[in-house]
């Protein structure tokens, strides 16, 4: 389980996060979305542990997350912003993830790559974006993680290549209780695997709970007319 419990992250005078709370639950899929300036990327820095929280607590399964080595290794995370180092290819960058990882699975990094036609041996720097991007889920999967952080991760890619990969995702969350955080502008793809969501704004979650509850406490409303009713500050925090 990720708890977050009255997060606060201020920059100078400006708040980024006001007291927020979280709760994604193990084995689950939740669904964070927000217009941009809402807090989403401050709060997945703080998830994997980039920035440390001015007040109030970041747990996974009872454990902080800052500074915590262990917490790390069972994490995956895969920004919007993808970097892979110096002139790379995916067999290095496999070999570099498995000194970090003690979980790495060569056998799935092997198996992802082939499924998703990727050369090992030509440099990532010369992939397409949308070949980056499956490019570092097949690191990201092979890790075998626990948690799993994603900040808009269909970007760039075709539907076939979407199906993929959340077929990897949703075989992991059946089989082995991965527990997914998923921050997208995409809300039909998150009402299509997403348990719950979370909608925020100003720094604070304005709606969290698991989405047919969500649905049918405002009259069965799409995740889109969630969105919108949120931001339009009809319902509290």
């Amino acid at each position: 389980m990720i708890q977050v419990s009255s997060l606060v992250k201020k920059f100078g005078s400006f708040t980024a996060l006001n007291g927020l709370d979280l709760c994604v639950e193990t084995g689950s899929i939740y669904g964070l979305v927000g217009v941009n300036g809402s807090g989403k990327t401050t709060l997945i820095k703080q998830l994997t542990g980039v920035l440390r929280p001015d007040s109030g607590e970041i747990k996974f399964d009872g454990e902080e997350v800052y500074d915590n080595i262990s917490v790390k290794k069972r994490t995956a995370y895969i920004p919007d912003e993808l970097y892979f180092l110096g002139n790379y290819n995916l067999k290095s960058m496999g070999e570099f993830y498995r000194g970090l990882y003690e979980n790495w699975n060569a056998e799935r990094f092997n198996t992802m790559a082939a499924d998703f036609g990727l050369s090992k041996t030509d440099r990532i720097c010369r992939f397409s974006k949308g070949m980056q991007k499956q490019a570092a889920f097949i690191l990201a999967m092979s890790t075998m993680p626990d948690y799993l952080i994603l900040d808009e991760p269909i970007d760039g890619l075709d539907p076939i290549m979407r199906k993929k990969l959340w077929g990897y995702i949703l075989g992991d969350v059946a089989e082995k209780q991965l527990t997914v955080l998923v921050s997208s502008h995409n809300l039909r793809e998150l009402e299509g695997i997403c348990d719950s969501i979370g909608i925020l704004s100003n720094g604070r979650i304005r709606f969290q709970g698991k989405l047919d509850e969500l649905r049918q406490d405002l009259q069965d409303m799409s995740l889109e007319e969630l969105f919108i009713h949120a931001m339009e500050g009809k319902e509290d925090a």
